[in-house]
């Protein structure tokens, strides 16, 4: 007999094995069908389906004949399709359209949340969901109660544990309980990235560092920590430079565009070029390109010389032909912050009319091109 500690032992380990073991998977459209493809370059679910979209929560909205429904990473049919149009799981629950009805549902397909007071349905993000009365918005919870009441003029969904709110025509920031963590006392205000929050204070731009508003001298503009979380970039006197969390002036702004740093590196655009400095603000990357961006944690940036992106390391050095095009957010959802070139080796390009995966060395996955195709999830 098995004790049942070591039952208990046995069961986490294989919940553990399947959670680590769930592979990303890239929604890829062949020849006019849409599937699924393994950083392998393999079909994990054949390309089937008149239309689909990416994961979410493990499951993929998925179109069959005229109607939507849910799949699995095996291509099963979790939710089967019965809806004229799906939105993504978030917080174990998706926005559906049936019969000219709009309402929620779990991922067994159950109508839930169906004495919801709100004028408007709208997608869960992470744990919650606003709701609208009138000319009012606040949240519910997963559980259909109202946590805050719509009082607000405007929110935006809880990112990072906060959400944004409006409230006589200033911005603040609630936690989930709907306590204030930042009063609505601004003009406009970021959400928080690395315990940094970016705000406009009357005239005045600066950080909100522990609860207390610092100007940032002479910033007219200041662009949030989202990308890195030590150093953001900031306009002043019509240039651009870099402070850091402290709201100190880092490198002085005397570039007319920039960029994020990773890898210890920022793409910057000076007289006409642009080129990637280190965080001293010296040249490390000459002033060439006619386009640049951030680099990638492989070490590799997106660059331009003529009409085509090629890849270049963190010396400089073209690594892969400019030879393709680039994307910010695929072809059905474009996201804040999605990567352009390399995640974990594979970069997406487009080679004349169609999509695919590159590698550092600058072969294509499989030699595989699709028609459109989606970051790995």
């Amino acid at each position: 007999m098995i004790s049942t500690k070591y039952f208990l032992i046995f069961v986490l380990f294989l919940c553990s094995f399947g959670i680590i073991s769930a592979q990303e998977l890239a929604l890829a459209n062949f020849e006019g069908k849409f599937g699924y493809i393994t950083k392998s370059g393999d079909w994990q679910i054949a390309p089937t389906y008149k239309d689909a979209k990416n994961f979410s929560e493990d499951l993929a909205p998925a179109l069959i004949d005229k109607y939507w429904g849910f799949i699995n990473r095996k291509g099963e049919w979790v939710v089967k399709p019965d809806y004229d149009k799906v939105k993504a799981f978030d917080s174990g629950i998706a926005v559906v359209l049936k019969n000219k009805e709009w309402f929620y549902i779990n991922n067994k397909g159950e109508k839930i949340l169906t004495n919801v007071n709100t004028d408007k349905i709208y997608d869960f993000k992470d744990g919650f969901a606003i709701i609208r009365n009138e000319d009012k918005v606040g949240f519910i919870n997963t559980k259909g109660e109202i946590i805050i009441k719509p009082k607000f003029e405007k929110v935006f969904d809880f990112e990072n544990g906060y959400a944004k709110v409006k409230e006589n025509e200033k911005w603040g920031l609630i936690d989930g309980s709907g306590k204030y963590f930042v009063k609505p006392d601004f003009e406009s205000i970021s959400n928080v990235y690395s315990n940094v929050i970016v705000a406009t204070k009357g005239l005045l731009n600066g950080l909100i560092i522990k609860g207390q508003f610092k100007e940032v001298p002479g910033a007219q503009k200041i662009w949030d920590f989202s990308v890195n979380g030590e150093y953001a970039y900031a306009k002043k006197n019509d240039k651009v430079g870099y402070i850091n969390k402290n709201g100190e002036w880092i490198i002085e702004p005397i570039f007319d565009k920039a960029r994020a740093f990773k890898n210890g590196l920022a793409p910057v655009f000076k007289d006409g070029k642009w080129g990637y400095i280190n965080t001293k603000g010296e040249t490390a990357i000459p002033f060439k390109f006619k386009d640049a961006e951030i680099f990638s944690n492989d070490g590799f940036a997106p660059v331009k010389l003529k009409k085509l992106w090629g890849f270049v390391n963190t010396k400089g050095e073209l690594i892969i032909e400019e030879n393709y095009e680039i994307t910010a957010g695929g072809f059905s959802i474009f996201e804040k912050n999605t990567p352009k070139g390399f995640v974990n080796g594979l970069a997406r390009v487009k080679y004349k009319k169609d999509w695919g995966f590159l590698n550092t060395k600058g072969e294509v996955l499989k030699n595989m091109w699709f028609k459109n195709l989606e970051l790995f999830n």
